[in-house]
């Protein structure tokens, strides 16, 4: 009997995506193959607090259970404890938003030298801050929506022209959307049109991030290609987020009961659209330096069926019924193949690390 792989399943966080990572943890949790897998659930709070398995349990059972009278201190300070987890094998991270995709807790796992599901140091970081992940995949001929970056430093100097929607709307255009560079889930994104929307929605992206992004509106409906493995990955079909006419794909419409979105999978595109979709979504996820898993998100402009790239999700949402496991099941993989995955390359990028030390010794 082959002994069975032990697996950390990291999530929660002091992260305004929390609530996303409960639902797909629990999805996973219900779903990973444990004839080969042995679960170790590892919550962290709201809070940042690292929690014991124990109290990892309540939560998966109640995702409104809380530690009480905690004094712990915030922004996972205490989660180098995970050093005394020596019969964890791989770690599964799912914290989403700021400390758990932006690189540090990447960074924590090499300096544990275990491995870990998705991107590693340098491509958590660049994904997670659009800005840079724009810029790199301009570098390679993809269209971005033109776009001007504000820094909470400019933000906060009045005369500042990046603050003046007249100024911005020469530029851009008046039909903007406003948004944080490091945030997900459509958090502290707004559309506006016009100067009081546009100075609303400056003042609640500041409240998420140090970078805000203004961009052009693209009108047409959002694509998402989703793409699987390290150095030679697999990229699935297409999907297409239908909303209701005068909305974006936002917190609300991804999360919630009373959603407008329809995800329609695969997409009822023309071939060489969707093909295109797919290419530009390799070509990304390869500029990047991604590695494990990513959904490329971009929009099919109305006027010339152009796919224009909005962002790349490195640690997409992961429920069921999620559009990236969805995609790759209309590929042919369950969810809970998936979920194996993403594991056995995991560990195939770790051995390799590890040759490469080797050989350099």
């Amino acid at each position: 009997m082959n002994k069975k792989i032990h697996v950390g399943l990291l999530f929660g966080g002091n992260s305004s995506e929390y609530e996303v990572s409960i639902m797909s943890v629990n999805n996973i949790y219900d779903a990973i193959d444990k004839n080969k897998f042995e679960v170790h659930p590892i919550w962290v709070t709201k809070e940042g607090y690292l929690a014991d398995e124990k109290d990892s349990y309540k939560v998966l059972a109640n995702p409104k259970y809380t530690i009480k009278n905690s004094d712990k201190t915030a922004n996972i300070s205490n989660i180098a404890q995970l050093a005394n987890l020596p019969e964890i094998d791989v770690f599964f991270p799912i914290i989403h938003g700021n400390l758990g995709e932006d690189g540090c807790l990447q960074g924590l796992f090499r300096i544990l030298n275990k491995p870990f599901v998705g991107d590693d140091v340098l491509a958590a970081a660049v994904t997670m801050d659009k800005e840079f992940t724009k810029i790199l995949t301009q570098r390679i001929g993809i269209p971005v929506a033109k776009w001007v970056s504000i820094k909470r430093i400019e933000y906060n100097d009045k005369s500042n022209g990046k603050n003046d929607y007249t100024k911005i709307s020469q530029k851009l255009g008046n039909d903007l959307f406003v948004k944080p560079s490091n945030q997900g889930s459509s958090v502290g994104v707004h559309h506006v049109t016009n100067k009081r929307e546009y100075e609303e929605a400056l003042e609640d992206a500041f409240k998420y991030d140090d970078k805000i992004l203004v961009e052009e509106t693209i009108h047409g409906t959002e694509v998402e290609t989703a793409v699987l493995g390290n150095d030679n990955p697999q990229v699935s079909g297409v999907g297409q987020i239908i909303n209701a006419e005068g909305t974006f794909y936002s917190y609300e419409n991804k999360y919630g009961e009373n959603s407008t979105s329809i995800l329609q999978i695969p997409a009822k595109l023309p071939g060489s659209i969707v093909e295109k979709a797919r290419a530009m979504a390799l070509k990304v996820y390869q500029i990047t330096e991604c590695s494990g898993l990513a959904r490329i998100d971009a929009t099919l402009r109305k006027d010339d069926n152009e796919i224009v790239f909005t962002e790349l999700n490195a640690l997409p949402g992961f429920t069921n019924m999620s559009m990236y496991p969805r995609l790759f099941e209309e590929e042919g993989i369950s969810y809970s193949d998936l979920i194996s995955l993403l594991i056995e390359n995991a560990q195939e990028r770790f051995e390799h690390k590890k040759t490469l030390l080797h050989s350099i010794k």
